[in-house]
């Protein structure tokens, strides 16, 4: 998909030989741009007459990354070529600038110029157009392109600040006018040009005047800021949002240091947090009040190495009475908030004791632990809740210490442990009775001016005191059984299967011409192929009907067709876009602009390749992708949204599928007359 910019019209009431001056003073480095660590002249050239100069530089750019992700990726630094055509017979200075490092997965390309005003020839213009063109990046795909335009479009205004600071310089040390290029001055040859104050002598910068001489929020917004490179800043933040060294590493640990394994493990891990939103469920979530009154846990101080202890009283939770109540998606709800909690708190700790702590302790109390806690829907949600954990937060517990384990302790911990990870059954200790206290005991691990009193020490450890939770608010088992397998059903991205003969389609509704219509999805499984469809009259679905033809139950779920089978193509209903071909682990986005109210369908359906038709026998790559696919059925992962064109118009320019052109109309598109489109947006 590329996404493009363009900036609104800047003007410098300065001339433009002033401003040019101002410009130059940016080479070879910058302190106003601290992650721009130095460029270098590639070439250079003059016309014969000296009234065209053009200069090609390398700039380097650090990148503000985990040092475990650099290796990963062999990159230590940004490299962009930029090239510079400065004319001053024409007074214009024509930038161009594109990406050297990651090239061949991601393509940046932006475009400046510097004009005289056409109203006043003593101010001068800046325009800007700038295009990100993601084809591959290590699984990132979506995220940076939404990032990038993103954070663009909000930091574009603050370009004129390093221009307009180089010119406040100028005007202190006298340079206020400089005069215009002149054309040879006699038949010798000899040309009188115009002389731009050398780069090489501009004066350092001292960062208080920095500080006084421009409001702006700190270094990101100062790249952000820059005339030839501003798109970098939407690379440098994206790359903030990548995992940093310590989760990395939890990942390499995992896997035992296996690169290819630890990052598809990484990867499906991101793809979950994508699809479930979690990087906002602490801020939206809130805990139910039967939780803040029943749920025996909580954080309390740390241990001798300064990890983060969560201390839980399982023996005195109604764990039967919760999961009746609550159900298990609050549950779960629960320890995720508990483990991204303890991941803040990691961080915290790393600042508090200056030295890298990744994980936190678990001290779990089973006093009053019983054949109740074996009830099992308990135990079935526990082994999910461990599940999902060990899927998603993989060395983040240091140490379990296990306190007043019963006699029934065997029988859970049989039922628990093929689900945990080795690694982490190592760092598990058991004490039985009273064996915690003494020698090797709990003060090995916890200072005894933080044990809890209700273990024998002296700190107030202010939990829940939990107890029976009373059955008046139990949910029926039709509520429980309707939420089973709904983990975070108000995620933005939805899932859905696609079988042959029988495709997968959503019905939206548009009210107002020239709406857009985004979507944003992921084929995890199989090809399909995408449609979108319009029609002035309302789709009626079928009933679905549970007994086949001859009374028998039918077998999963069948999706619901929106086109009728009696309805024609061309005269119903018309086809709005180009079928794309979505193949197995891409990701698509796209847009369309809608023409004419009515009722549009976004369809999937099952893609299944075709042999050649110049031969009999079945091509190679036929038979390896009928061996890949196991069966007639493809999954995707998808997210739509309608925007009004006021939200959508002004943002970008075009928001294009960069596989087969997705976003122009169709010669060949079956019309009726009545539905035309483009997913170009108007400027």
């Amino acid at each position: 998909m590329v996404q493009q910019y363009q900036s609104p019209v800047r003007v410098y009431k300065h001339p433009f030989e002033l401003v040019m001056a101002a410009y130059m003073r940016r080479f070879p480095k910058c302190p106003l741009i601290p992650v721009f660590v130095d460029s270098e002249i590639i070439s250079q050239s003059q016309s014969d007459d000296g009234s065209t100069v053009v200069t090609k530089r390398r700039c380097t750019i650090d990148v503000e990354a985990p040092r475990l992700l650099k290796r990963i990726a062999g990159v230590e630094y940004l490299y962009f070529i930029q090239k510079n055509t400065l004319n001053y017979r024409d007074r214009t200075l024509h930038i161009e600038v594109h990406n050297e490092t990651f090239s061949s997965r991601v393509f940046v390309r932006e475009c400046c110029s510097y004009t005289v005003h056409p109203d006043n020839e003593d101010w001068t213009c800046f325009e800007q157009t700038a295009s990100l063109d993601i084809k591959s990046f290590f699984g990132f795909e979506s995220s940076a392109e939404k990032i990038a335009t993103k954070v663009y479009a909000s930091n574009i205004k603050k370009g004129k600040e390093i221009i307009e600071y180089y010119l406040r310089e100028l005007e202190e040390e006298g340079v206020t006018c400089i005069p215009r290029w002149t054309p040879p001055a006699d038949s010798r040859g000899v040309t009188t040009s115009l002389q731009l104050p050398s780069a090489s002598t501009a004066r350092g910068i001292p960062v208080n005047s920095i500080n006084e001489g421009l409001s702006v929020a700190g270094p990101s917004e100062l790249v952000a800021g820059s005339p030839d490179g501003q798109f970098l800043i939407c690379f440098l933040r994206f790359l903030r949002r990548i995992p940093k060294d310590q989760h990395v590493l939890r990942f390499l640990k995992a896997r035992d240091f296996n690169m290819d394994k630890a990052k598809d493990f990484l990867c499906q891990s991101l793809t979950w947090r994508k699809q479930h939103q979690v990087d906002f469920l602490m801020d939206t979530w809130e805990r139910p009040q039967l939780l803040q009154d029943y749920y025996t846990g909580g954080w309390h101080h740390h241990d001798r190495d300064g990890r983060p202890l969560y201390v839980l009283r399982l023996g005195q939770m109604d764990t039967k009475g919760l999961v009746r109540a609550l159900g298990e998606e609050a549950l779960l709800r629960q320890v995720l908030t508990l483990n991204e909690e303890g991941l803040r708190r990691c961080e915290e700790n790393t600042r508090v004791f200056g030295r890298p702590i990744s994980c936190w302790t678990c001290l779990v109390d089973l006093e009053g632990l019983n054949m109740r806690h074996l009830w099992r829907p308990g135990v079935k949600a526990l082994l999910r809740i461990i599940e999902v954990v060990e899927a998603n937060y993989p060395e983040t517990l240091g140490r379990l210490l296990i306190l007043r384990a019963p006699r029934v302790f065997p029988v859970l911990w049989t039922l628990v442990s093929p689900l945990i990870n080795e690694n982490t059954r190592k760092k598990f200790l058991v004490y039985a009775g009273n064996d915690f206290q003494g020698h090797g005991g709990l003060e090995d691990y916890i200072n005894r001016e933080v044990i809890p009193d209700f273990l024998g020490g002296n700190c107030m450890c202010d939990l829940p005191e939990g107890g029976t939770v009373p059955k008046s608010l139990y949910r029926t088992a039709e509520e429980l059984e309707n939420e089973e397998n709904c983990f975070l059903t108000d995620s933005i991205y939805k899932s859905a299967n696609i079988f042959k003969g029988a495709p997968y389609e959503v019905l939206i509704e548009i009210t107002e011409a020239s709406s857009v219509i985004t979507w944003d999805f992921d084929v995890s499984k199989g090809d399909v192929v995408f449609n979108i469809y319009h029609s002035r009259r309302a789709p009626q679905p079928p009933k679905r009907d549970t007994l086949g033809a001859h009374g028998i139950a039918s077998l999963g779920p069948v999706n619901t067709q929106l086109i009728d089978r009696s309805w024609v193509l061309g005269r119903d209903y018309s086809m709005v876009e180009k079928a794309l071909i979505c193949r197995e682990g891409e990701s698509v986005q796209g847009s369309h602009i809608t023409r004419w109210p009515g009722f549009y369908i976004l369809q999937w359906r099952f893609h299944s390749s075709t042999t050649s038709t110049a031969s009999s026998l079945p091509r190679v790559d036929d038979v390896l992708a009928s061996l890949q696919v196991s069966s007639h059925k493809c999954k995707i992962m998808y997210y739509t949204e309608v925007l009004a064109s006021h939200d959508f118009r002004g943002s970008m320019t075009s928001l294009e599928s960069c596989q087969s052109g997705f976003s122009q109309l169709s010669a060949a598109t079956t019309s009726s007359g009545q539905s035309c489109a483009s997913s170009t947006v108007s400027r």
